[in-house]
């Protein structure tokens, strides 16, 4: 295992001292408002401040609020380990008095029923609506509503640490010694969400060895709650996730060019059973064929009459693209589901029965996005191309 750099040097911190540090960032800004809030993406990060800091509360080593809520973000394709760890996860924060609250996307937003009711392509790097829509957006809209409802500045928790993301490194070392603060107390910032918000992040100053040291040793010890994390130290790859810099994203993830943490789940003799969801990421790939999309067909104009950039471009999925794609994920599934009764292991629910109804409306409805109806020409038909510019260059053969 190799040394990761720290705010301390390259000398390694202890778990234990990491706690001691985040008990003072929490002892500090804590006391200073009456709401606190979490945001939990059921990953290794969020977990650990959301199981230390309800442990942290329950033994009085930190001042206890008058509420502590936590936001669970549910985009419905996460990986199956790191659901049934939040179920677990969640029922025990329940029992400790924490109001925790399902986040999801509304149903014609939610990631397959926008793709295949209303015929959107898979995000792409250059075309990422996913994260913002299924995930942050929800999130942003419960907070607003809690903050709204409490009237007063909240503090919300996040499990954001230094060696994460450079740019995200820099940021934090621009903003953090603002109101005097250390970067060991955490980044605590204020201003945000109208004035309503304060963030702190009171696991900053952890490493990466102490975050799984964690989850896999001291969480489960009666001693530091008993907390049921093992499941999802699992799914990051067990006792080589360290190693292997593991992270986890949604099942078969376009923008990823490898279903990583899919396939160090499956390598687990029993998450095996979940191997049928690779096939997830070719059916994307497949949709982005021109064979399943619409094209325009030449000749868009603006507002103000000047013809549009980007003429002829691919657009949605054809109907029939839907029903076809509609038919492949919800066989994946019951494959998984049927192996899972067989062997008394989770099933899967990455389309329920309620997103299928409403993905065969919005088809039987002839649903589109804006600006496309379904007369545009099949997008692997061919066309005379036509340039922005209003020239057009004729096709050889007919």
């Amino acid at each position: 295992m190799n040394d990761q750099l720290n705010i301390f040097g390259t000398e390694k911190i202890t778990v234990a001292e990491s706690i001691d540090l985040t008990i003072e960032s929490l002892k500090e800004y804590g006391s200073r408002h009456r709401h606190w809030a979490a945001a939990w993406s059921w990953g290794k990060d969020s977990t650990t401040v959301v199981t230390l800091v309800t442990q942290l509360i329950a033994t009085g080593q930190i001042p206890k609020p008058e509420t502590f809520t936590i936001f669970a973000a549910d985009t419905r394709m996460e990986l199956v380990p790191l659901w049934i760890s939040s179920q677990i996860i969640t029922k025990q924060l329940e029992e400790r008095g924490v109001k925790v609250k399902v986040v999801t996307a509304p149903l014609d937003d939610r990631f397959l029923v926008y793709i295949l009711g209303r015929g959107v392509p898979p995000p792409s790097n250059t075309f990422r609506w996913c994260t913002g829509q299924i995930k942050v957006e929800p999130m942003e809209t419960a907070l607003a509503e809690f903050i709204h409802e409490k009237d007063e500045k909240v503090l919300m928790l996040t499990g954001v640490r230094l060696g994460e993301s450079s740019i995200r490194d820099q940021r934090i070392n621009v903003s953090c010694s603002k109101d005097g603060a250390e970067c060991g107390q955490g980044w605590y910032q204020t201003g945000l969400q109208n004035d309503l918000c304060a963030t702190l992040a009171p696991i900053l100053h952890w490493r990466v060895c102490n975050v799984w040291d964690w989850l896999k040793v001291f969480a489960p010890m009666p001693k530091y709650g008993g907390w049921n994390t093992t499941i999802l130290a699992d799914a990051y790859g067990g006792d080589e996730a360290e190693e292997k810099n593991a992270r986890t994203g949604c099942i078969g993830c376009p923008l990823a060019s490898k279903d990583k943490a899919l396939d160090l789940v499956i390598q687990i003799p029993e998450w095996k059973y979940l191997e049928p969801l690779k096939e997830l990421k070719p059916i994307y790939r497949e949709m982005k064929l021109p064979q399943h999309r619409h094209r325009k067909a030449g000749g868009q104009r603006r507002k103000d009459g000047t013809l549009a950039k980007n003429q002829q471009r691919m657009g949605p999925l054809t109907l029939e693209a839907r029903e076809y794609f509609l038919e492949k994920v919800v066989d994946i599934q019951n494959r998984v589901n049927t192996e899972a009764v067989r062997i008394n292991r989770p099933k899967i629910d990455i389309l329920n029965s309620r997103e299928v109804r409403r993905i065969k409306e919005l088809i039987a409805n002839r649903v589109y996005p804006k600006g496309w109806d379904g007369s545009e020409p099949e997008a692997s038909k061919p066309l005379d191309k036509m340039y922005s510019d209003g020239s057009v260059m004729k096709r050889l053969f007919y």
